[in-house]
């Protein structure tokens, strides 16, 4: 995972993103990478549950 951490709650689920952080270009290049799980992982605690999350800004 790039710059997400995620916490149990209770019975939430909590994601932290430090949106001042920068990965560079997305794949396709038309975004800049801020955060990412690269991919569908597991949440904390729940195996069977998953979570594939991305989040970006436009490139400027």
């Amino acid at each position: 995972m790039k710059n997400i951490e995620m916490t149990l709650n209770g019975e939430k689920l909590v994601i932290t993103v430090d949106l001042t952080k920068d990965y560079g270009p997305s794949k396709s290049g038309k975004s800049i990478t801020i955060a990412s799980t690269e991919g569908n992982i597991s949440i904390p605690e729940h195996e069977d549950i998953k979570i594939g999350l991305n989040i970006y800004r436009k490139k400027e």
